[in-house]
């Protein structure tokens, strides 16, 4: 068996390489680049950036006037996260966000673009230290990209969890008007996840792509972000499990064991975006005509 087979078909020129070689580099690189330390920063900005962008998203969802987007929000958090930290983030942000002070959505844009950005941009370099490059880009480039980064993930959360209300509203017609209950459930279901799934692979290819100082096309599909959203899932249902079934850090922490949860599935989040990056650095480095380590432009002919 060969890591063929995950490859796009635009990839298929890429030599055969056994999952046991591309699994000892994948590992080499991922020690070499200090992935478990980058990991820990992420999770450190991802702290930071996550209440006040829940915080600002769920004061500026009144003027989209988008029915029930904010419980679908609260749902997908209550869906990813144990139970525990889920409760804390939602507690939190449902107290500041039904206060209705003034200023709540005027602080909240301007300390989710410090750390948000701030977030982004640590993010950023750490994938240049995948590709083994340094960041020459300018400073207002670099601060300015983690920004439209920024924007382009509120609207893709906005727009895919209002697709995901639509298809909401759209089950409840069809079972009043049409009378059609029969599977309906399953079949929204799987739009529910096909949507999410989907949305996560665009938030993939869009961070691969403008993140690291590389020169590079944009791919939807890529072998980094097929890894990435997959262990995403697998590790949001298996840390969920852990969590339940075999570790109590309430008892242990008190009130602190549910932030201590939360921030642990933030590192195993930035832990995954990091190596989905060494994925699509050791397949270009693998494929004819692709960047070696170091290179910012793919060879040319």
């Amino acid at each position: 068996m060969s890591f063929h087979n995950l490859l796009p078909k635009h990839d298929s020129a890429m030599h055969r390489i056994p999952y046991t070689q591309f699994a000892r580099d994948l590992y080499k690189e991922i020690a070499n680049h200090n992935v478990f330390i980058g990991a820990a920063a992420l999770a450190y900005y991802l702290m930071l950036s996550i209440f006040p962008a829940a915080i600002f998203t769920l004061s500026l969802l009144p003027f989209l006037g988008i029915p029930r987007l904010d419980q679908a929000i609260m749902d997908l958090v209550r869906q990813a996260l144990p139970q525990e930290s889920a409760n804390l983030f939602t507690g939190i942000v449902s107290e500041v966000t039904s206060q209705r002070r003034g200023g709540i959505l005027s602080f909240g844009l301007i300390f989710l673009v410090w750390s948000s950005s701030s977030c982004l941009n640590a993010f950023m370099q750490q994938l240049n230290i995948s590709y083994g490059v340094k960041e020459h880009r300018p400073f207002w480039k670099v601060r300015g990209t983690a920004l439209l980064l920024v924007v382009v993930f509120f609207v893709l959360v906005v727009g895919g969890l209002g697709l995901i209300v639509f298809g909401g509203v759209i089950e409840d017609w069809v079972a009043n008007h049409l009378g059609l209950t029969e599977g309906l459930p399953i079949l929204f279901a799987v739009f529910h996840w096909v949507v999410i799934l989907a949305f996560l692979l665009l938030g993939f290819a869009i961070i691969y792509y403008f993140g690291p100082d590389v020169e590079q096309k944009f791919k939807f599909i890529t072998a980094g972000s097929v890894t990435g959203v997959v262990l995403l899932v697998l590790a949001s249902l298996g840390f969920r499990i852990y969590v339940a079934h075999f570790a109590d850090y309430s008892r242990t922490y008190g009130s602190l064991g549910a932030a201590i949860v939360l921030q642990l599935w933030l590192y195993i989040t930035g832990l995954i975006l990091l190596v989905g990056s060494e994925v699509n650095v050791l397949v270009e480095q693998y494929s004819p005509g692709g960047k070696n380590m170091g290179q910012k432009r793919e060879h040319r002919k």
